[in-house]
C-alpha cells in the first residue's frame, strides 16, 4: 500500500500520520446497529501495518463499547498506536443528556477509559465540545494536572469557537483542534481555521464527506430510519438542491480516475499540511480506498472549479455540525 504521510501534534509535538481513523462507527451511539466487532478489531490492525496510528474514540461512543473494542484492536501492540480519547457526553439509550464538564467528572472519566483501553496513559484527551457551564480554564486545567500526572500526554479541545481555542491554549498549549470540516462545510475556514494555524496546533478534520453527502450514493428521500432526517440539509427540496450540487464532485471524480468519497477525503488533505483528515471506517476493504486518497492531488484549476461550486452556503439547510 501507499506510504503515509506524517505531521506534527502541534509545536514539537508527537509525530503522527496524516490520516486518522474515527472509529466511532464501530459502536453504536446514535442507538443504530453495532457493526461486526472482529471486523472492526482487524480494521484497526490492518491501519496500524500500514502505519495509520492516529485511533480516534470517545468514552461516551456505545457507553464505553468503543473504548473496549479499541484496547482489543491495540493489545500487544501499544506503541504503534497513538489514541485519542473525548469525554463530557452524557448520553442515555442513544439520546444525548447533555455534558459534564467539572474537574471531578473529568477525574472519574479518565480512570474508566484507562481501564476500558487497557493503557497506562491516553495520547491525546479532549473535552468533546465546551457550552459554558464549567469555566474553560477549570476543563482545560483538570487536564493539565492530569499530563502532570502521566494518565495523559497531550491536550486536544473539539468543536470550539476561535476565542475559546485561543483562551484554552493560554492556559496549557492545545496539540489539536477536533472540528468538522468538508467541501459542505467551510464554515471553519473564516476565524478557526486561521487561528488554529497562527497558533501552530494541527486541525483534526472529520466528517470529510459531510455525512455522506458527497460520496455520490446518496439518494432522496432517504430511509425513514435515517438519522440525517434530524438536519434540513437532508430534508426535502434541500435534499434534492444538495445532491445536485454533488453531481460536479461525481463528474469530476470520474474525470479523475477516483470515488467521490476519495475526492471528498483529498479535497481536506489539500487544505493545508497542519490539517488531518479522520476518516471514519469498520470494514477493511474501505482501508485501500482511504490510503490512496492521501496521494490524490488537484491542479489548481480543479481546486478553483470546486470551491466555486462549494462556496460556504452552497450546500442548503443545517446540520448538527451548525449548533
Amino acid at each position: 500500500m501507499t506510504t503515509i504521510p506524517k505531521i506534527s501534534l502541534g509545536k514539537n509535538g508527537p509525530i503522527v500520520s496524516k490520516l486518522g481513523i474515527g472509529c466511532m462507527r464501530m459502536s453504536s451511539t446514535w442507538g443504530g446497529p453495532v457493526n461486526d466487532e472482529t471486523e472492526s478489531v482487524a480494521t484497526i490492525q490492518m491501519a496500524l501495518d500500514n502505519g495509520i496510528n492516529f485511533l480516534n474514540t470517545g468514552d461516551f461512543y456505545g457507553s464505553g463499547h468503543n473504548e473496549l473494542l479499541v484496547g482489543k484492536a491495540v493489545k500487544g501492540r501499544r506503541d504503534d498506536a497513538f489514541i485519542s480519547v473525548k469525554f463530557g457526553a452524557i448520553f442515555d439509550n442513544g439520546h444525548l443528556l447533555g455534558l459534564d464538564l467539572r474537574p471531578i467528572a473529568i477525574r472519574n472519566f479518565i480512570n474508566y477509559s484507562l481501564v476500558r483501553l487497557g493503557i497506562d496513559t491516553i495520547d491525546l484527551y479532549q473535552p468533546c465540545r465546551l457550552d459554558n457551564s464549567v469555566p474553560l480554564e477549570d476543563v482545560i486545567g483538570t487536564v493539565a494536572d492530569l499530563i502532570k500526572e502521566g494518565k495523559v500526554r497531550y491536550l486536544g479541545v473539539s468543536e470550539i469557537t476561535a476565542g475559546q481555542l485561543r483562551q484554552a491554549n493560554s492556559v496549557h498549549p492545545i496539540a489539536a483542534l477536533e472540528i468538522g470540516y468538508s467541501l459542505a462545510d467551510r464554515q471553519i475556514e473564516a476565524d478557526l481555521l486561521p487561528t488554529a494555524k497562527e497558533l501552530g496546533i494541527v486541525v483534526v478534520a472529520f466528517a470529510n464527506t459531510a455525512e455522506g453527502l458527497l460520496t455520490g450514493e446518496l439518494k432522496a428521500p432517504l430511509p425513514a430510519n435515517d438519522y440525517r432526517h434530524h438536519f434540513s440539509r437532508f430534508q426535502g427540496e434541500n435534499l434534492v438542491r444538495n445532491l445536485e450540487k454533488v453531481e460536479l464532485v461525481k463528474r469530476l471524480a470520474n474525470e479523475k480516475g477516483i470515488t467521490p468519497t476519495q475526492l471528498a477525503i483529498a479535497w481536506v488533505n489539500a487544505q493545508g499540511d497542519h490539517i488531518m483528515p479522520l476518516v471514519s471506517m469498520s470494514r477493511r476493504s474501505r482501508l485501500p480506498e482511504n490510503i490512496q486518497a492521501m496521494t490524490i492531488e488537484f491542479t489548481a484549476e480543479e481546486l478553483a472549479v470546486l470551491n466555486a461550486h462549494f462556496s460556504p452556503g452552497a450546500i442548503l439547510g443545517s446540520t448538527y455540525l451548525q449548533r
